[in-house]
């Protein structure tokens, strides 16, 4: 019997494209991928171990999964991904429920870890968090068919106090500029449309295998690629952030004006402890120039409360910063005490209940900036990749180069002149808090 396997992905979009190579892996070896859970004989939770929600989130999954042994088809329950990258000891002692354990390195082995777990085995891979990208895996894209991501490089050497994705996902390495175009031209031949490029540290790209910045050059090469749209770019780290970078995505049409990154704080003395590049005067200067040259550019960025030694103070100058900015889009996360970590051993540790009400008390600025930025788009015509219809509305959703997937606002458009996975151009008639609607432009 074909064994009938459901791949479950936790965490970030880079976890995503690893499950993708996963699928392409699992469907080359003739084994049959699957929607429901309920219908699988082999399930594959790929984990997130950044912080301690998603840990819980994973053992939750896990533990949660397991019950199909009892009251379905399944077989084996194999974990992936950076839980298991950190924790497979514990993992394999605590959790008898697990049949077998992929490393953040060695899931291009998944077929082999299935078929010993089918047998029995328990197998456990987890070598050192290295993996070879410069093979272009097949891959199953599970997002729609017209977008999708493509990691340019993996691993980090910022060592910022708080983070532990050096320890699950190892030291930073670039893919080399014809991986990456090889894998964004299959991408395209299947009908991909845009192409977001994440890396956890992406404006270092290159760095290593050229010695040089390659960033900008890399997206140019990008969008010469045909049938290609749309490039998005995705964790750009402040302290790499060129001036050919900036130019390129103000210049080149197909590079949205859309830049996602995360600052984590306004405040010296918090971003000296987190270890982060430059200080408050820099982070100012660098968003002005990008504004400057890109006037409409949407910015996105995330920022940490409650890290160690964040005083009232720190927080309400935080505050300030955000309505002066007027970030187009911004995450708020609340500081998480990562075992291992330098930030974990620092005194004056925020208590819960503080870092929870700054949070929410961010959000709420946000929300006000957000509401005095909708306006900005009233009047003009943009360019909107069409994503579904809704029948009871009778409107097509879609997003704006200045909205990446999943995260951010959507466009509702009236009399679209394009089907799903195409771009419209849409007038824009109303704007709300974080949405947009208008009418389609023949």
């Amino acid at each position: 019997m074909t064994e009938k396997v459901k791949i479950v992905t936790l965490g970030c979009e880079k976890n995503l494209v690893d499950s993708e190579i996963m699928s392409g892996l699992i469907d080359q070896r003739g084994y049959r991928l699957v929607e429901d859970r309920e219908e699988a004989t082999v399930i594959i939770v790929n984990t997130c171990g950044f912080i301690d929600a998603a840990k819980e989130e994973s053992v939750n999954t896990i533990l949660d999964l397991a019950d199909l042994k009892e009251t379905g088809k399944l077989k084996a329950l194999i974990v992936s991904g950076c839980l298991t990258q950190r924790y497979k000891q514990a993992l394999m002692e605590e959790m008898p429920e697990i049949d077998g354990i992929v490393g953040t390195g060695d899931f291009y082995n998944i077929n082999q870890i299935v078929d010993e777990a089918l047998k029995g085995k328990k197998p456990v891979q987890v070598g050192n968090p290295v993996f070879n990208y410069e093979e272009v895996l097949p891959r199953k894209v599970s997002t729609a068919k017209y977008t999708t991501y493509v990691k340019i490089a993996e691993g980090c050497d910022n060592n910022c106090t708080f983070c532990s994705i050096p320890i699950m996902r190892g030291n930073f390495r670039s893919r080399s500029i014809e991986s990456i175009i090889a894998e964004v031209e299959l991408m395209a031949s299947q009908g991909v449309k845009e192409i977001s490029l994440i890396a956890q540290d992406s404006t270092n790209y290159g760095t290593d295998l050229y010695g040089e910045y390659k960033l900008a050059e890399l997206m140019n090469r990008v969008t010469e690629v045909e049938g290609i749209e749309w490039v998005r770019l995705h964790y750009a780290y402040p302290g790499f952030f060129t001036d050919e970078l900036i130019e390129m995505i103000a210049t080149n049409p197909k590079i949205c004006k859309y830049i996602d990154m995360p600052l984590q704080h306004s405040e010296d003395a918090v971003l000296k402890r987190m270890r982060r590049p430059g200080r408050n005067r820099d982070i100012r200067e660098l968003v002005a120039k990008i504004r400057s040259r890109i006037p409409n550019v949407s910015l996105r960025t995330s920022l940490i409360v409650g890290f160690p030694g964040e005083t009232e103070e720190d927080f309400e100058r935080l505050c300030d910063f955000v309505r002066e900015i007027k970030f187009d889009r911004l995450g708020v996360f609340t500081y998480s005490k990562e075992e291992d970590t330098p930030a974990s051993r620092l005194p004056d540790q925020v208590e819960e209940e503080v870092k929870e009400w700054r949070a929410n008390t961010l959000m709420e600025i946000q929300r006000e900036v957000s509401n005095q930025n909708a306006g900005k788009f009233v009047g003009q015509v943009l360019d909107v990749l069409v994503e579904r219809y809704d029948g009871r509305s009778d409107v097509y959703i879609g997003r704006s180069q200045y909205d990446a997937p999943e995260i951010d606002g959507e466009v509702y458009v009236t009399n679209c002149p394009v089907g799903i996975g195409e771009i419209a151009k849409v007038r824009i008639t109303h704007a709300y808090e974080y949405d947009m609607s208008g009418e389609g432009v023949l």
